[in-house]
């Protein structure tokens, strides 16, 4: 039995006749969820993520906070630290999965480049043997 993503194989194919036409259409090669990168399953670019957002919510409460403190009542610098800190959260965090998801495809991009790297040394290493142990294809 295989297991992806918390689910196994029956549990896959239910929900996937669940979707009916609607899924077809976003597994399709448009990428999207169907593509199989989903950020919130790599461990390092969850916390990252996790850890941008909440720089980004307290760095805008902060700095709302002290800049609006001279202009408004503290009620009103409060309203305006929660706002800041808002707005700065969503986009830290808007920011954080545009740069991720680019890291992460790079990654799989190295990847596979490493991996065919790696299988063209082989297949050089086999091939090399049946020349004869000559190098450079000459006979003298």
């Amino acid at each position: 039995m295989v297991v992806v993503a918390g689910k196994s194989d029956k549990a896959a194919k239910a929900g996937k006749a669940k979707k009916g036409k609607k899924g077809a259409d976003a597994d399709g090669a448009g990428g999207g969820r169907g593509s199989g990168l989903i950020l919130a399953e790599h461990p390092r670019a969850a916390r990252s993520v996790a850890r941008a957002k909440a720089w980004g919510g307290l760095a805008g409460f902060l700095l709302g906070g002290y800049l609006s403190l001279p202009t408004q009542t503290l009620a009103g610098a409060g309203l305006r630290a929660l706002a800041a800190g808002v707005v700065c959260y969503v986009a830290v965090w808007a920011a954080a999965v545009f740069l991720w998801r680019r890291m992460l495809v790079a990654e799989l991009h190295q990847a596979k480049h490493d991996l065919l790297a790696e299988e063209l040394a082989k297949l050089e290493r086999t091939r090399a043997p049946v020349a004869g142990g000559r190098v450079g294809g000459r006979s003298s």
